[in-house]
């Protein structure tokens, strides 16, 4: 009998304090430290060079101590190894510093704007000298380019020639594309120092993807995006585009002193802005990305920039301050109090008299009135809280204050009986016949959608976890299902609102109407969108809207027919129209827009179909759709791939149907804008109304006005172009009849149930189409976890074992609890006296994504998590059990099996606020997830990632897939695993791709032994979640040379159609 919790006391604990010395690619920019173009290609290959640049670290022992990596940032910058190596660069570097200042004062200023084109080409070689150092390789045979399957721009309408894509931002030969300016420079600045600046690194991964590949629509020579990032304490650093497919900035800052240029100072970093763009967007949300902080900086440098001006910045952000003069301005709002921070983090006192007073004014009890408190400068409703009474409202400002999150604190109402919307505007080319110059699209409606579980919860809200983890907790309506004149209202409004306020180029704003039976109403100040109909009051302005792959701004600008790079690049151009030196690269026709270039077009090449069907009935189908989306968006950048949608229709009974029947599950070919989606239910929603004429006649005539009132052609809407016009409903078996017709892939991103239990794959063998993944006997294995186990520990082979399991038939669960009270606690018994443990781990015996996924520390806990599974509930709350625990997420319908196993106690490493990484040695054990490519049989596996827990015991499905949360360590810190054992946990994870069958691609997740290599499998993936930040590209983007998610896609596609 052993143990596999592996434990150790305090005093066992590892005592390192590692100090890191700086790569040969990690020098501080000098005043202008320009990567020019021929510095280029070296930097992204140094950035994404799995483990280089990382030196032998210098070793200091202290009793007690904690592991950190890398060491205080203090600290290494004042070595004296680093000072004399400053001292030699800056002796190096002086008279090109001194020529650049003396160039920029004959210049007038450090705009790029005042510099013309012959002296950027003159400045380019010399301004590349003061880049980067040399670039260390290692060695892969897995990142080698596609041949066969290019990128290609974006698609025009039919027959229509299309630009190529430009020429990748390492080439210093201009291709056909480039036009005697050059492509258009854009600096994407992304990270910052709020609590949001996970989702501003996925906002900033849109805009790579989409304005980076997909460039014929943004202007006729292309775009070179160079990529930059703010540190929480504002350092700045020029990053690899492979960085951008970070899960979260957390990924990547511990090590950003040897995988980043940084720079000295942010004047230093403006400066080499003006030097090497035209023009910057910045992607920073919250705190110094929207407050006008990053506007000011770039203004004070002269640097062109997208989006609104500083001043106006600052005024709409704060949401005391933009209330007070939406009321100046004649608009409807909700009254609001304000309480500001002492000198010790606590409400002043006469913020809390005012509050009192503003209590009796509005109508409110001040025991019990019910109001809304949150941040007067934060986004992403971080900090936001329903409380009752003067007293809760000080106490939740007094949290919010003393966390650092704001010293301002803005009290509304709560807006009992009324509907949440927000709407993107956009500034136009012309102006509207009413006079105004900028265009509503069209709303969309916020609806909560609370279980039995949350019913009570009367004070719900539209929070952070509701707006980042797509559930069925919270249902997107677009259009709104308001009244006609109140839709009207909120697009009017919205508008005035925008030009009112000084916005520039795009914003989100965020509001509510409020029905005039609603309570709420009558606390409502008169003013513009008062009515018959109730109130529309707006309650934020986002100068920089969210820009993950299925947010608001794509959702609504796909209902006027423009796809991503349709309405980022729209943005783009208009920034630019406000520099006459940065307008010049776009050169427009006469129509004012791109002309297409007749070299270089792939409008006519025979592509390769593919299908890519996501959804599905399992408790996983909501990660699925985000896996389908990403799949299908990033193949459509590929110039010989004709990507197309498909939903599979979820179905109560798609669980027990077998192959002949599962062809008759209902399968939708999607338009563009039905797809861009929070859920699957919104999906079948969006289909389903289609056949409804009203609704498709209103939609029409939509798209036509705002196509006309924003000016737009038609090689500005490719929506329409991209996928199906509207949707088609067939069955499964006809898609897949359809598929052989065409000669089409099937790209499988169907999560658990018939995705991944084989009998889809079966269905296709059957009819002989290609499709990606492992083949029907791999899957079914794979999909039973007990069943995965028993395979790998009958292999036999060294180094490698999976975790014992129990298994629980969950039929009759309920009736042996029932009958027998002691049931519970004599199974608990036996199963830890068995895997002489203290604690297990409970999980579904097939489903994945962390679904049901639970760390159990006594009898008590494990009834409850069975009779939650009984009572087919959908979630555990935080609390339900004994030890602290995020919501787990329950898969529904109940799993037919639960699976026992020993809670295996790894590693605890974590993030410091600092960003830096620390682990105490407390275990050898350590979870990763390895991806593995290949044919059957001769699968390779990837560089591993560590997979660090935040919130809880296990890893949850926020951290997996919310937006902006969960942290991937790739590769691994070497001090964490050295390089020894990496090689043998490779070797590890090939051998079990190979005994499981596996082919195509898949995961392995497991617990790996950081001093012996050896390989614990947890659970193989035959479908791997897929999402815009996948570890799976962090690990194809450390081979070298990096393999992006295009190509990577790519590959698999290939190797699909070759092999079946």
């Amino acid at each position: 009998m052993i143990s596999l919790a592996c434990r150790a006391s305090a005093g066992a604990a590892l005592s390192l304090s590692l100090k890191m010395s700086a790569a040969p690619a990690a020098i501080c920019a000098p005043a202008v430290a320009a990567s020019a173009s021929s510095a280029v290609a070296g930097r992204d290959a140094a950035f994404s060079t799995a483990r280089a640049n990382s030196c032998t670290p210098h070793v200091v022992r202290s009793k007690g101590a904690v592991q950190t990596w890398p060491p205080d940032r203090g600290q290494q910058r004042a070595t004296p190894q680093r000072v004399a190596s400053r001292a030699k660069q800056d002796c190096t570097r002086a008279p090109l510093r001194q020529w650049w200042q003396s160039f920029c004062g004959q210049a007038g200023h450090h705009s790029l704007a005042s510099i013309s084109c012959q002296d950027r080409a003159h400045i380019g070689p010399r301004l590349a000298s003061l880049g980067m150092g040399r670039v260390q390789h290692t060695k892969s045979g897995l990142g080698r380019p596609v041949s066969s399957l290019g990128r290609r721009p974006c698609r025009g309408t039919p027959g229509r020639q299309h630009v190529p894509a430009v020429a990748s931002a390492s080439s210093s030969t201009p291709g056909p594309d480039v036009g005697p300016e050059g492509p258009l420079r854009v600096a994407l600045i992304c990270g910052g120092p709020s609590a949001e600046r996970g989702i501003s690194l996925n906002s900033a991964r849109s805009v790579l993807d989409h304005l980076g590949s997909s460039v014929s629509d943004v202007c006729k020579i292309g775009v070179r995006i160079d990529t930059y990032y703010l540190s929480p304490d504002l350092r700045a650093y020029s990053i690899s585009k492979a960085q951008m497919y970070s899960n979260t900035p957390s990924d990547f800052d511990f090590k950003l002193d040897s995988t980043a240029m940084g720079f000295g100072s942010l004047e230093e970093f403006t400066q080499h802005i003006a030097a090497t763009a035209d023009i910057a967007f910045p992607a920073l949300h919250g705190r110094y990305g929207e407050d006008g902080g990053i506007q000011a900086l770039l203004e004070g440098a002269g640097v062109p920039f997208v989006g609104t001006g500083a001043t106006e910045c600052m005024e709409a952000f704060d949401k005391f301050r933009s209330n007070a003069k939406l009321r100046r301005m004649g608009f409807a709002t909700l009254p609001a109090a304000l309480l500001e921070a002492d000198a010790q983090s606590m409400p002043r006192g006469e913020s809390v008299e005012a509050l009192r007073k503003w209590f009796g004014e509005t109508g409110l009890d001040a025991a019990v009135g019910k109001v809304v408190v949150k941040p007067a400068r934060a986004g992403s409703s971080v900090g936001v809280s329903v409380v009752r009474g003067v007293g809760d409202v000080v106490e939740a400002a007094s949290e919010l204050m003393a966390q650092g999150v704001d010293d301002r604190v803005v009290v509304e109402p709560f807006v009992d009986g009324s509907n949440e919307f927000t709407v993107i505007v956009l500034a136009s080319k012309r102006t509207q016949a009413d006079g105004t110059s900028s265009v509503a699209l069209l709303p969309s409606e916020v609806e909560l959608r609370l279980g039995d579980q949350e019913s009570a919860d009367e004070d719900a809200i539209f929070n952070y976890r509701r707006k980042y983890l797509p559930t069925a907790q919270v249902h997107y309506h677009t259009p709104p299902r308001f009244p006609t004149p109140v839709l009207d209202e909120i697009r009017h409004s919205a508008v005035a609102l925008f030009e009112g306020m000084g916005l520039r180029d795009y914003a989100r704003i965020d509001g509510w109407w409020i029905p005039p039976e609603s309570p709420a109403d009558k606390r409502v100040r008169d003013g513009r969108g008062r009515s018959q109909y109730g109130s529309v009051v707006f309650s934020d302005i986002n100068v920089t809207s969210g820009m993950e792959q299925t947010s608001f701004l794509f959702q609504q600008a796909a209902e006027a027919g423009m796809c991503h790079a349709d309405v980022l690049g729209y943005i783009l151009r208009r920034a630019c129209a406000r520099y006459p030196e940065v307008q010049r690269k776009l050169l427009p026709t006469d129509n004012g827009n791109m002309q297409p270039a007749a070299e270089g077009n792939h409008g006519e090449l025979n592509r390769q179909k593919v299908y890519v069907l996501f959804g599905g009935d399992t408790s996983e189908r909501q990660v699925s759709l985000m896996s389908g989306t990403n799949v299908w968006l990033k193949l459509r950048t590929l110039m010989s791939v004709d990507a197309q949608p498909f939903l599979l229709a979820p179905t109560l009974m798609g669980n027990e149907m077998q192959v002949d029947e599962l062809g008759e599950r209902t399968v939708w070919q999607l338009p563009y804008n039905s797809i861009l989606r929070h859920t699957v239910e919104e999906v079948m929603e969006s289909c389903e109304s289609s056949v409804d004429e009203s609704r498709a006649l209103a939609r029409r005539t939509f798209k036509a006005e705002v196509k006309e009132s924003l000016a737009l052609d038609d090689t500005e809407c490719n929506a329409d172009t991209e996928a199906a016009p509207e949707p088609a409903r067939l069955t499964l078996a006809e898609m897949a009849e359809k598929a052989k017709e065409e000669g089409a892939v099937v790209f499988i991103a169907v999560h658990g149930g018939v995705g991944e239990d084989g009998r889809l794959q079966t269905l296709l063998c059957n009819l002989n189409v290609p499709y990606t993944g492992s083949d029907p006997d791999a899957s079914r294995l794979c999909m039973d976890k007990a069943a995965t186990g028993e395979a790998l520990v009958r292999a036999g082979v060294p180094g490698l074992t999976a975790c014992p399991k129990e298994t629980i038939h969950m039929s009759d669960v309920a009736k042996k609890m029932h009958r027998d009270p002691t049931w519970t606690k004599r199974l608990w018994d036996r199963v830890t006296s068995t895997f002489g443990c203290a604690d297990i781990c409970v999980k579904p015996a097939a489903d994945g994504c962390s679904t049901g996924v639970a760390r159990i520390t006594c009898p008590a806990d494990l009834e409850e998590y069975l009779r939650a599974l009984c009572a087919g509930q959908p979630r555990i709350l935080p609390g339900t059990l004994t030890t602290s625990h995020p919501i787990i997420e329950l898969p529904v319908p109940p799993p037919e099996r639960v699976l026992l196993e020993p809670f295996i106690q790894t590693e605890n490493i974590g993030i410091k606020p600092d960003g830096s990484l620390e682990w105490g040695g407390c275990s050898p054990w350590i979870e990763t997830t390895v991806g593995v490519m290949g044919p059957k049989g001769e699968m390779q596996a990837l560089t591993p990632s560590i997979t660090v827990r935040e919130i809880g015991d296990v890893l949850s499905l926020e951290e997996k897939f919310q937006g902006g949360t969960g942290v991937n360590l790739t590769p691994p810190p070497p001090q964490i695993i050295g390089e020894e054992q990496l090689e043998r946990i490779r070797a590890n994870i090939a051998a079990a791709a190979k005994v499981l069958g596996l082919g195509g691609f898949a995961r392995i997740d497991a617990f790996v032994n950081s001093k012996d290599g050896q390989v614990m499998v947890i659970e193989a993936n035959t479908v791997p979640g897929l999402t815009p930040s996948t570890v799976l590209f962090h690990q194809t983007l450390a081979e070298q040379p990096p393999m992006y998610p295009p190509d990577f896609f790519a590959r698999i596609v290939e190797r699909a159609s070759r092999e079946r």
